[in-house]
This record gives structure tokens, sequence and C-alpha cells, in this order.
């Protein structure tokens, strides 16, 4: 029996990026001076941090407070929870991500700058994908990672905000398990399990932004497939959409209107 081989590593030799960079250049030039068994093949998939997409984007913004770029980056506050001086935001940013801050970054950025997320993730995958392909002439994917933490779990762990050329899930609704029973719901989030396997050969401060994954080429397909924004779940497919304050404030709101219509 053949069991299923996984292997990820980083990529040395990106340089530090700067706006206006060509990040598919200095990406495919990394990869090129990689040892041959670690040159592009098809079925790699590419996994690069968000933080060199923005500022290889110019996505730096003048801020002396962070907190005014979260909130300008703020759609819809989830909650908030203050701890001595400090507050804490979970927000929807513009790209419909539910997280703390926004994704504004105030690490390794210049002195009174902050960094945003990507305008479109996806497309910034997808413009690296392409790149990518059409020098190294192999069909691969690539996926555009960020740090979030999770509901209901302390710590962070990278999932995928941008990805082009790969299937972002494997949707096993209709099919059976092993014991011929039909799955429902299954629907593995491939993308994000990627990103977060990268994440443990990148590191958080290793100043190596770019990894590689090999193995999973049965997920690598056309550019045209949906990206990670289709991840995203808000609106009245949201089940937790209120943070506790938030949910009491609304309750009370309703309340209050409800009692002074019944007078």
């Amino acid at each position: 029996m053949t069991t299923a081989r996984l292997s990820a590593w980083a990529v040395a030799g990106i340089p530090e990026v700067a706006a206006g960079d060509d990040l598919a250049l200095l990406i495919g030039d990394a990869l090129a001076a990689c040892e041959p068994d670690d040159q592009p093949r098809a079925g790699d998939i590419v996994v690069v941090t968000s933080k060199i997409v923005s500022k290889a984007e110019g996505r730096f913004v003048q801020a002396d407070d962070r907190e005014q770029a979260i909130t300008d980056e703020t759609v819809r506050v989830v909650a908030t929870r203050v701890t001595g001086d400090h507050i804490t935001r979970i927000v929807e940013n513009r790209l419909g991500i539910v997280g703390a801050a926004a994704g504004v970054d105030a690490s390794n950025t210049p002195e009174g700058t902050v960094l945003l997320l990507p305008l479109d993730p996806d497309a910034s995958a997808a413009a690296i994908c392409a790149a990518l392909r059409e020098r190294f002439g192999v069909e691969l994917g690539v996926i555009v990672s960020d740090t979030l933490g999770r509901a209901w779990r302390i710590g962070q762990t990278d999932v995928a905000i941008g990805a082009a050329g790969v299937l972002v899930t494997d949707d096993l609704r209709g099919s059976t398990d092993a014991h011929g029973r039909p799955l429902g719901v299954t629907q593995p989030v491939v993308a994000d399990e990627i990103a977060a396997l990268t994440d443990l050969v990148k590191g958080k401060s290793s100043g190596l932004p770019v990894a590689v994954v090999r193995g999973l080429g049965r997920y690598v397909t056309g550019l045209d497939a949906p990206g990670a924004r289709t991840l995203v779940r808000t609106g009245p497919t949201d089940m937790f959409r209120l943070g506790t304050d938030e949910a009491l404030a609304e309750g009370y709101a309703r309340g209050f209107e409800a009692g002074r219509a019944s007078e």
C-alpha cells in the first residue's frame, strides 16, 4: 500500500521587500536558486506571507496611532475587550475577514507607519501564480497567508487570505465515508491547512516569508478557480455575528424600543 507523503520547506534568499518591487520576480529568483530537488515542479504550492505582498504593493499608512488605522479598516465591530489600558477589538475588515485589529500590522514597518493587508489578496496571488507558471513552465499554485486567532481557541494560526491555482476546499459533500454513510457537510479547507503547515517552516521571526509544499498536486488547478475570498462567512451565514458586549447592547436597545412601543 502506498501512503501519501507531504513535504514543506522555507525558501531562502528573499530580500527585504519595498514598495514597487516585482514580488513574483523576487520569489522566482529565490526559487531558481534552490537546490535541484527543490526547483519548482508541477503540483507544488507556493505560500507567500501577506506582509511582503502588502509591502510590495505599498500598503503603508502614516499612522502615529495604530488604533485610528484599525478604525479606518473596520467594517463592523464584532467584540471588544478592555485589559488594563489596552483595548482589543475583534472586527470585520474590508476583506470580510473577522479578526483582531483588522489585520493592521505595526511590526517590522518604518517608524510612524503601519501596514495594511493587500487590497485584493486573490488578485495578488493570481499575479504571482501566473508569473511563476510562465517562468518555470509548470502548473503550480499560490496561497497568500496571514495570521489569525480563532474563536474558542488560544493562540494564532496562519490561514489563506488569497489563493490562485489551488482548490481552496476539498468538497466531500455528497460522497460517502468508509462505512458507506453519506457526507452532508464535510468540506476540509485545504488552503487554510496548507497555510498553517507552512507557518511551521517559515516561522514568525526567521526572515523566511515564502515556503513550498509538495505532495498536494491533486489540489492544483486552473487560475480561474475560486479564491480565498469564497471562504469568508459573513452576513446571514455568520452564526456568531455578535460578541457578548454587542449582543447585550443590541438586546437592550430592542427591549427599550419594545418597552416604549407598549406605553
